[in-house]
């Protein structure tokens, strides 16, 4: 498809739909921005949480980094840099998988742990401050079911 082709194909949004697809940007950006900023006196990134999260829910706080990657939307070798530095700061360690040579899993470790124990009260309280409490109960209901069928058609999407 040519450009010119793609642009005359293109349905633009509409003024609101362009000040609704604005805000929704501004917000991610702002937020996540944020979220990262109350991190920081951690030592630990907006990824480094998500991978502490993920290991600290997971079964024997460990994952096969392969699934780890998918579940933070990371490439393997993105993921493997990331992992080096969370060793180097002691919050988790890699292990060899016994049933498969070329796997490996990446272990949560006390350090870590505690880590988590400490940092994720404050980040809920930032979460709240900063997303939670500033929307109505019903508002917020009604964003999250707005955004229901998008993640499921982003999902879908991702997993093709």
């Amino acid at each position: 498809m040519t450009t010119e082709t793609a642009e005359s194909a293109a349905t633009w949004l509409t003024e609101e739909e362009q000040r609704a697809w604005r805000i929704h940007l501004d917000v991610s950006r702002l937020l996540m921005y944020q979220l990262e900023r109350d991190l920081q006196p951690f030592g630990l990134t907006n990824n480094d949480y998500e991978i502490l999260v993920n290991l600290s829910e997971a079964e024997d706080h460990r994952m096969r980094m392969s699934d780890l990657a998918k579940s933070t939307l990371q490439s393997k070798s993105r993921l493997s840099h990331q992992i080096t530095r969370m060793e180097a700061a002691g919050f988790v360690r890699r292990e060899n998988c016994e049933s498969d040579r070329r796997g490996l899993y990446a272990v949560l470790t006390e350090q870590g742990w505690e880590t988590m124990r400490q940092v994720a009260p404050r980040h809920v309280a930032s979460v709240r401050e900063h997303f939670i409490d500033l929307i109505a109960p019903q508002d917020l209901a009604a964003y999250r079911q707005a955004l229901t069928p998008v993640a499921a058609h982003l999902r879908e999407a991702r997993s093709r």
